[in-house]
């Protein structure tokens, strides 16, 4: 086995030169949203993730939350709870103006918050990508450049299109079941180096050779 370091998760710009690539984690400033290390974000013209994030307000209440090594390409935008009108009568948003229409602010329930959106672990997203709020998208996921998601994405597959719909299983549902039981991405970092090989092509036996060390 190759033993490799790797880059410092501490890092804003992992790529020396490159201020595009940048892990999400040290860039963020927003309490409503939590990555995992390594998850990196590959801006278009240096735009920080998190402007991305659209209608994330705190007083909602709900988070965007990012697992580790996961790989998200520039314009993808996330639309959060806070964008969401009334559906029950006019979608009109009257509470925004001044001069007595502000008296006509909606409760939560009546926006039909959906929740977090989870991100899970080693997923990639592609460009252009939507993903609209309260979705949950599955560890190992791929989602396909300028996807519409709108409903959540089981681990190990492949989506694309609008709507976002299921193009196949990456794995058997046997591997499926036995890559998340593993969770190579929870180990120490000295381990997943060590067993980089496997991680990147996918080889189970040696996956779980090193389920056993973890």
């Amino acid at each position: 086995m190759i033993f490799v370091l790797g880059p410092n998760p501490n890092d804003k710009y992992p790529i020396p030169g490159n201020r595009n690539v940048q892990f999400i984690k040290n860039t963020i400033n927003k309490p409503n949203i939590v990555a995992g290390e390594y998850s990196y974000y590959d801006a278009k013209d240096g735009e920080l993730f998190e402007e991305q994030v659209l209608y994330h307000y705190e007083a909602i209440g709900t988070k965007l939350l990012i697992g580790k090594f996961c790989s998200i390409a520039a314009e993808t935008t996330f639309i959060m709870g806070g964008g969401n009108h009334r559906m029950d009568g006019s979608t009109y948003p009257f509470n925004i103006f001044a001069n007595g229409w502000e008296a006509y602010v909606p409760t939560l329930e009546q926006l039909s918050i959906k929740g977090d959106t989870v991100i899970g672990n080693d997923v990639w997203i592609g460009r252009g990508a939507t993903i609209m709020p309260g979705v949950s998208i599955g560890d190992g996921a791929i989602i396909g450049a300028r996807a519409v998601v709108v409903k959540d994405v089981r681990p190990y597959t492949i989506v694309g299109g609008n709507p976002a719909k299921e193009i196949r299983q990456r794995y058997s549902s046997e591997v499926v079941d036995e890559l998340l039981k593993i969770r190579w991405w929870d180990t120490k970092m000295e381990l997943i180096n060590s067993y980089m090989g496997a991680i990147i092509s996918g080889n189970l036996g040696e996956l779980l050779e090193m389920k056993t060390k973890m």
